[in-house]
């Protein structure tokens, strides 16, 4: 029996772009009837091309092994998964599934919601081919991991993303499918329902068990998988073991980087034009130095509940930090007057240790959408200028703070703590900002 449990070969997806429109009136539809359209001086509009969300996908996954897929937005990770799971067909090419699938897609795959918890977890059983008796076995152990007890009698329709996504995972992990592929759904649910998912899913790998993991989390990637598969542009980039195919992937976006980005991307309501780290126009900074990160953006129009915020990831784009100008989850949310703004953060130095980061920006309206997400996006490096001295005794893989040690007399001792030089500055970022003109 081969030990090859899923099988893609020359796998490609084609959509159509700009379908054809939908008429709502007989009047609309006989206009748009091809031989009057023509008599009317209406030539058929040229098609747009086709796009292919995968070309020519290729790659083996054996038995128990996991599998990392990774790429930016719009590579064809989540097209691919969703080929694999037999939600959607592919256009071209073969994929061949040896084993029971349990799939964990993006929020709303999966539940029926006008069922409650309890049918659902049911109903994923049957679909899976389990006997009623086998469910139950299991059924104590799913919610007790989803933390839903309260509300496993509730039509899923009411839950929250996070209780939906972490009844979904708990069920897809639990009801033991023979291959388990998870999208990163995983980001809605909390940090430490992340670690469990993460461990759980280290369990399933263990038990022989296959997993087919696509993630922005390189960390957990490199940690977790066997084999990675790196997508871009809808075609296979590279294959290889997780540690090499992260460490180009992560190289590459190096290469993409930049200390400076100008432009005006947004929308009707909110453009963005500037962000930039100040100091070395080559990317690198000391660690005993401060970071000033800077944006720039305009508002068209008043806005109640504006968001803009900074986050800070590290080399295996984990977020380290998150910091907004106002704090909106404190009522009531403030109002920002149309015009152009120009905030910059300042980071005091001697707070990250040595290493490569990335600056994202968050730009939105509060509980409405996500204006700006990926759009200038920053890449800088800080060097460790203090070798093996007293700054190296706090060094940490994510911090490099100036803490201070304080010598205390023994019990039974006079004396008092004596001081030293070293003075540690506060560990507090400052905001300066210039509004609106």
């Amino acid at each position: 029996m081969s030990d090859v449990v899923v099988r893609v070969e020359g796998l490609g997806k084609e959509y159509r772009l700009g379908g054809r429109p939908t008429y709502t009136t007989l009047g609309e539809q006989l206009r748009n009837w091809s031989p009057l359209r023509g008599l009317l001086g209406r030539g058929r509009a040229e098609a747009p091309p086709p796009f292919w969300a995968l070309k020519d996908v290729s790659f083996e996954v054996k038995r128990g092994e996991v599998v990392g897929i990774i790429g930016r937005n719009g590579a064809g990770k989540s097209t691919l998964l969703k080929i694999l799971s037999r939600i959607t067909e592919p256009t071209e090419g073969t994929a061949d599934i040896h084993g029971r699938v349990g799939s964990l897609l993006e929020v709303g795959t999966g539940f029926h919601p006008e069922l409650t918890g309890r049918e659902n977890v049911y109903l994923n059983g049957a679909i899976l081919g389990m006997r009623r008796s086998e469910v139950r076995a299991k059924f104590d152990d799913i919610v007790g991991f989803a933390e839903v007890e309260k509300f496993i009698d509730t039509p899923v329709k009411h839950y929250s993303s996070g209780m939906y996504t972490r009844l979904a995972f708990a069920v897809a992990a639990h009801l033991e499918p023979e291959i388990l592929i998870v999208d990163e759904v995983l980001a809605v649910g909390d940090a430490q329902f992340q670690q469990k998912c993460l461990g759980k899913m280290g369990e399933v790998a263990k038990g022989g068990r296959t997993v087919l993991f696509v993630s922005h989390n390189m960390q957990a990637v490199a940690t977790l998988c066997d084999r990675g598969v790196h997508l871009k542009q809808g075609r296979v980039l590279r294959l290889g073991t997780a540690r090499e195919v992260v460490g180009d992937y992560l190289a590459a976006a190096d290469d993409e980087g930049a200390v400076r980005w100008e432009g005006d991307e947004g929308d009707e309501d909110v453009r963005l034009l500037e962000t930039s780290v100040s100091g070395a126009a080559d990317g690198s900074f000391r660690t005993d130095e401060p970071l000033r990160i800077r944006v720039r953006y305009q508002l068209r129009r008043s806005i109640l509940g504006f968001i803009c915020a900074v986050e800070i990831h590290n080399q295996f784009q984990q977020r380290l930090v998150y910091t907004a100008v106002d704090d909106v989850q404190t009522p009531p949310p403030t109002e920002s007057p149309a015009g152009e703004y120009c905030w910059e953060l300042v980071i005091p130095p001697d707070i990250f240790a040595a290493g490569r980061y990335a600056v994202v920006f968050d730009l939105g309206i509060h509980n409405v959408r996500r204006v700006i997400q990926d759009q200038g996006r920053l890449l800088f490096a800080l060097e460790n200028v203090s070798g093996l001295g007293r700054r190296y005794q706090h060094h940490t893989d994510v911090l490099r703070p100036d803490w201070q040690w304080v010598p205390l007399p023994l019990a039974g001792e006079p004396g008092t703590p004596t001081s030293d030089s070293h003075s540690g500055s506060p560990l507090v970022a400052t905001v300066r900002a210039v509004v609106p003109r």
